[in-house]
């Protein structure tokens, strides 16, 4: 009877070092969500939340205003440029959880002088340019500046010395976000394929490629392919594509990856879908 108790109490004990294993294994994984056109959500196992280009209201997601009234904590909010299809909903998505921005010196200027934030909101700390690479919250995530090929202008707010206008706002650029003991992942931004793209995993391997594909206004399928070859990374989730051309788009980019005898797994997310990794 007694070695029965005892057995009992051995297996209550493995169970819950079990469970306190598997809490800390999910707790430690990195999430990201996908709101349409280049709007992602990274949140790290230690649960800080960036988002990226955050026009979380698009076109292309139908349940966008649902998405933005449920977000109720925020700590960096990264642009890549100042087109209006990426600034998105920024300014108030900040003001309302008190997030600080991460841009390079003349977006961030830009987005103070004219884009209407309020310049508390961008720290020096959060500043850089292509080439640097800057630590955040405590050393939870590093970010790179890296460029892109593409345009940058900034419309003014309404009460800005620019109403309106296109305003200055800097080179465009994508970034490299280093979670610490997590994944390495790059946001293109907006940009066509560029051969420097070859340099972007120089200071390691990128997990997760999120790659414009949507042609027109950025590289289309077959040269977003390209980059991918040129990145190398473990992972593509191709953006900035349309509703109206999600299968057709996504479908000949991942024709094109396999064309070129790419190992890169492919993730197409449904808007509002989060993988974890």
């Amino acid at each position: 009877m007694l070695y029965k108790k005892r057995l009992i109490v051995v297996f209550f004990f493995v169970f819950c070092l079990l469970i306190s294993v598997t809490a800390v294994y999910a707790a430690d994984k990195t999430s990201i969500t996908w709101f349409g056109q280049s709007a992602f959500k990274i949140t790290t196992g230690s649960g800080k939340v960036l988002l990226i280009d955050p026009w979380i209201t698009n076109p292309a997601n139908p349940k966008g205003k649902e998405h933005y009234d449920s977000i109720d904590k925020v700590d960096l909010v990264l642009l890549t440029h100042g087109h209006r299809d990426h600034v998105g909903n920024t300014i108030d998505i900040i003001k309302k959880t008190g997030a600080t921005l991460v841009a390079t010196a003349d977006l961030g200027r830009a987005m103070v002088h004219f884009g209407g934030l309020p310049g508390k909101y961008y720290p020096r700390e959060n500043m850089g340019h292509f080439g640097g690479e800057i630590s955040l919250l405590n050393g939870e995530v590093r970010v790179l500046f890296v460029p892109a090929v593409h345009g940058s202008g900034l419309e003014g707010a309404a009460d800005s010395r620019l109403p309106n206008l296109n305003a200055y706002g800097g080179n465009p650029g994508g970034f490299v976000i280093y979670v610490k003991d997590g994944p390495t992942i790059y946001h293109t931004g907006d940009t066509d394929v560029f051969s420097d793209m070859t340099l972007i995993n120089i200071s390691g391997k990128i997990d997760v490629m999120l790659a414009c594909i949507g042609d027109k206004f950025t590289m289309g399928p077959k040269r977003a392919a390209k980059a991918v070859q040129f990145v190398d990374p473990m992972m593509v989730v191709p953006m900035h594509y349309s509703a109206s051309q999600a299968h057709g788009m996504a479908t000949a980019f991942e024709k094109e990856i396999k064309a070129l005898g790419l190992k890169t797994e492919i993730k197409k997310l449904a808007v509002g879908e989060t993988i974890e990794l």
